[in-house]
């Protein structure tokens, strides 16, 4: 099925925005959509493949191997010389997986026929050097989310089973969606994203309009409305592409470090990651444009979405994540002044 284009979508600014970030740094740690249903979460993460720069790989591997990096070909792809260019995968875990679905799993027909042992690679393998996308993510059974949390944080899958091993690379980006209504994420599986959005269904007449007459559009005529919004997704694309060239000479101002530190201060977060995170992303987001050098604009503009899903609660304090770091950032802009 034809994706709806990416730069089509209308509103949602901070998620698209998100979605830009993650793609042109996938080391920053993936993405966390959290609100209502029926706001463009999933439209906009299967339209990812439509603004992606195409990888190469070595043809009708199961693994996405990367050529030239011999460190990471499988036993199948070493001596060969052949590579094409493939988009970018984008891969559903519906909820309802099982493990062999998703880590991998003896091929049964082919074992029968050849009297050999082979493996079937799982979701794992194909989203390797892509995204993985787990819509409703919070109700994601526990067995699989501490597989996810392995995987994510060696880089690898290891699958050992009826006297078959097998170890692969499986380096992929994040995405989870859900309603937080139905259930809160486990601590261990909400730190591993490095970004979280909150949606809300928008309430401008004017934007849900725009929706509702774009929507339309593709629905009747989806392969014309694709050609419509070709152009503008190639030009993305193409930002994304010198980006990702760009993002590690960006500059990092001094006053631009300590403000991430004095803000996670400000707010109580624990560990280092926040402004970690914050720094790096900020350079994510100055790329896009061409600028060789982040800002306190940048810093502020991605603040909630790095740090919103890392704050303590507070049962003193009942508003939004949202609006304690906009009072904590008042509170440090005050003290520059």
């Amino acid at each position: 099925m034809q994706p709806f284009p990416f730069s089509a979508i209308v509103g949602q600014d901070e998620m698209l925005r998100a979605l830009l970030v993650a793609a042109v740094d996938a080391g920053i740690g993936g993405v966390l959509v959290l609100g209502h249903r029926g706001t463009g979460k999933s439209t906009a993460v299967r339209a990812l493949p439509g603004i992606l720069p195409r990888v190469e790989v070595v043809p009708e591997c199961p693994y996405n191997c990367p050529p030239g990096q011999p460190a990471e070909i499988c036993e199948m792809c070493r001596g060969t010389e052949r590579t094409k260019r493939a988009p970018v995968p984008v891969v559903d875990l519906p909820l309802g997986t099982t493990e062999d679905r998703l880590v991998g799993t003896l091929d049964i027909e082919r074992a029968l026929a050849s009297g050999r042992r082979v493996f079937e690679p799982g979701l794992l393998a194909k989203a390797h050097r892509g995204f993985l996308y787990v819509d409703e993510v919070n109700l994601l059974d526990d067995h699989l989310v501490d597989l996810l949390l392995d995987v994510a944080a060696s880089g690898e899958n290891i699958v050992e089973r009826d006297g078959v091993s097998v170890r692969h690379p499986a380096a992929f980006v994040l995405v989870g969606s859900g309603n937080p209504e139905e259930g809160d994420l486990r601590p261990q599986l909400l730190d591993r994203f490095g970004l979280s959005v909150e949606v809300v269904t928008p309430t401008d007449l004017a934007v849900r309009m725009e929706v509702v007459e774009r929507r339309d559009l593709f629905e009747r005529d989806r392969a014309t409305f694709r050609r419509r919004w070709a152009g503008a997704d190639g030009k993305l694309r193409k930002r994304i592409e010198k980006a990702r060239k760009l993002r590690d000479d960006v500059e990092l101002p001094r006053d631009v470090m300590e403000t991430a530190a004095r803000l996670c201060v400000e707010l109580g977060v624990d560990g280092l990651r926040g402004e970690l995170t914050l720094t790096r992303a900020a350079r994510a987001l100055a790329a896009p444009d061409g600028r060789t050098r982040a800002t306190l604009d940048d810093l502020e503009l991605l603040a909630p979405s790095v740090l919103r899903h890392r704050l303590r609660r507070d049962p003193l304090d009942e508003s939004g994540s949202t609006v304690r770091i906009e009072r904590a950032l008042e509170r440090v802009r005050s003290d520059d002044a």
